[in-house]
Parts: structure tokens; sequence; C-alpha cells
């Protein structure tokens, strides 16, 4: 199963590590430092020109990358609840 995350930004469930608000979660030292050194590492790719809302944490082929979103964190959680959801009928 997939989870639209923004633009044309579609991952598979099964890659995504953490959905994070980052209204709150940049309120932290730790997690500014995180996404700054994610920044100049070039694991983070800015999925739309808008403010995001959420950073989604995910792991391809062993490899970290980290996706701004538009979409706030409880709406893509929401989402991935769906799809699970529809996956036990």
């Amino acid at each position: 199963m997939f989870l639209h995350i923004g633009g044309d930004i579609a991952l598979p469930i099964k890659n995504i590590i953490a959905i994070m608000d980052i209204e709150t979660t940049t309120i932290s030292k730790d997690s500014k430092e995180f996404l700054k050194i994610a920044e100049e590492e070039g694991f983070i790719e800015s999925i739309s020109d808008d403010l995001p809302k959420s950073f989604i944490i995910t792991e391809i082929d062993k490899k970290s990358k980290i996706y701004l979103s538009p979409i706030s964190s409880i709406t893509l959680q929401k989402r991935s609840g769906f799809i699970e959801g529809i996956s036990n009928l």
C-alpha cells in the first residue's frame, strides 16, 4: 500500500519510519539539529513551495530520506490508518 504525502509523491507504507509534526517537534533543540544536519547532508526533499506542516522519515534501499510535506501529520496518519483498515476487510 502507498501513502500520498503531497505533490506527486506517494510512498510505500512499509518504508515509512515516522510521520512528525513540524511545529511541535522543532521546539526541541535536538530535533532542529537533526533536521539541520539532514538538510546539509542532502537527505531532505521538499515536496512543495508551501510551508511544510510535517516531515516523513523513510528508508528506501537502506538509504534514509526525509520528505517535507504541506499536509499535516494528523491527516497523513489518518490516511495511513484508513489504508490499513481497508486491508483488514
